[in-house]
């Protein structure tokens, strides 16, 4: 199907549509500042407190849990309040969760807090992407919904940053985990002049103020009809009364199978091992203190923030397809180096180095594929008036399977050793590599709603004839 939108593409867009979209970007840099800072500050706190790996365990993935909560939470309020009001809110929550954290007397109150802190990054996880992606004009969205993953990638290695500076510091790790609170206030306050997704308006039958909201964002261009094409789109979805069962339907079946997919395989091929516990793999590769093995880590944060960056600027003149295909690939190969330097047992000072190398290889293959593909993916392929919750349901599963795996890292490498452990996630990548390429199309340049009823002539012609045709 050719990827021609049926209204024309303005010749310029407005530097507004990209302020909104790096003040929203602020929720990803939170996201991984509060999922990459106890990397560093669980070294300080497994001591102070004498934690056993599964008590480690518990304390790191307690976030994710939070995350579980406040992803299913996000559709329903996100539709609700708007997609602004709720990041306001997740805000609030990140500099609260921020402060409980650093506060904590003890592990238990301390995983507690990363309960709470980890509803905020799931809310985030979800909210702010969509947010984007409703906000962006057809041709700069992969861009634009990249600076949430480039947000993400800023807050991890600003995370390892403020843990090697405090790596030394009698309760460190308090700072560490407290700073977060100074860039929630910043997205609280920054929010406030932001405004709110004009497709969120149009579904609450409030048009003229979608129409003021989109023609800012389109630097004064006519938004005439790009503001008809999301009018027409969601009065289709109402006359057809959807919800987020129409999911299981045949029409959104392949949508639905594709965003479980990407969510799933997210987090199997391992990046979270790497993003919590990369001071661990150093000491388990020789590292011998905190603060080489945390200095370490800053260099492979440096690498995730330098290939999205990349990202960015590849991702509406690739396309979705060629860069994922590529990322994937790469962390196929570094997870078997990886897995290969911790066979060869005591690693020499060339096998460090050969360790070290291979973590930032995956890392950087990571970052222009899985990690900012899937928030830009499944926040184009569903349809509006079930956008939100659908993009709730697959970040759950997300959140899901990151638990999972974060739950069971130091578990694995303790059972089956490093190496069978990352070349397992590596057979996953593989796995992923071979989905993506089978079954997920190419939404490079299409208007939210082309990508919409793309699935309804696909559905068509599938009930037609029984090969599925997808839009690649």
């Amino acid at each position: 199907m050719a990827s021609v939108s049926s209204r024309a593409k303005p010749a310029a867009s407005s530097k507004y549509v990209i302020l909104v979209a790096m003040m929203s970007a602020l929720s990803g840099l939170l996201f991984g500042y509060d999922t990459g800072v106890i990397s560093g500050a669980i070294l300080l706190i497994k001591k102070q407190f004498l934690l056993t790996s599964q008590m480690q365990e518990i304390v790191i993935s307690a976030v994710l849990l939070g995350a579980i909560f406040g992803t299913a939470a996000s559709g329903m309020v996100g539709d609700r309040f708007g997609r602004k009001n709720t990041i306001l809110v997740s805000a609030f929550i990140f500099a609260i969760g921020g402060l409980i954290t650093a506060l904590a007397p003890d592990p238990i109150v301390l995983s507690m807090g990363r309960v709470f802190l980890g509803v905020a990054v799931g809310v985030a996880s979800c909210v702010a992407p969509l947010y984007i992606s409703e906000s962006a004009p057809d041709r700069m969205r992969g861009s634009l919904v990249f600076l949430f993953q480039l947000a993400i990638t800023v807050g991890i290695l600003a995370a390892y940053l403020v843990d090697y500076a405090f790596v030394d510091v009698v309760h460190g790790w308090r700072w560490m985990l407290g700073l977060s609170a100074v860039p929630a206030t910043l997205l609280w306050l920054g929010m406030f002049s932001m405004p709110e997704s004009p497709r969120w308006l149009v579904s609450r039958n409030r048009m003229q103020e979608a129409k003021s909201v989109l023609g800012r964002l389109r630097g004064g261009e006519s938004v005439e009809a790009e503001l008809n094409e999301i009018q027409a789109s969601f009065a289709r979805q109402q006359h057809e009364e959807m919800s987020w069962c129409d999911l299981l339907s045949p029409r959104l079946r392949m949508p639905l199978i594709i965003g479980l997919g990407l969510a799933i395989f997210q987090q199997v091929t391992g990046i979270n091992t790497v993003i919590y516990y990369a001071p661990t793999i150093l000491e388990s590769a020789g590292f011998n203190s905190a603060s080489l093995s945390i200095l370490g880590t800053v260099g492979v944060g440096l690498i995730n923030v330098l290939a999205t960056i990349v990202s960015v600027f590849l991702v509406d003149r690739m396309g979705r397809r060629p860069l994922m295909l590529i990322g994937l690939a790469g962390m196929i190969i570094s997870m078997g180096l990886i897995g290969w330097t911790f066979q060869a047992g005591q690693l020499s000072e060339p096998m460090k180095i050969a360790a070290v190398g291979s973590l930032m290889l995956y890392v950087a293959s990571f970052a222009i594929s899985l990690g900012p593909l899937f928030y830009l993916i499944v926040s184009e392929i569903y349809p509006l008036s079930i956008r939100a919750q659908a993009i709730s349901i697959m970040t759950v599963i997300q959140w899901g399977a990151n638990l999972v795996v974060s739950m069971t890292f130091l578990s694995m490498t303790e059972a089956l050793g490093h190496s069978v452990t990352f070349w397992l996630y590596g057979l996953m990548a593989l796995a992923a590599w071979v989905f993506f390429f089978l079954l997920v199309p190419e939404t490079r340049g299409r208007s939210l709603e082309e990508i919409e009823a793309s699935w309804l002539k696909n559905s068509s012609q599938s009930q037609e004839a029984n090969p599925v045709s997808l839009p690649i």
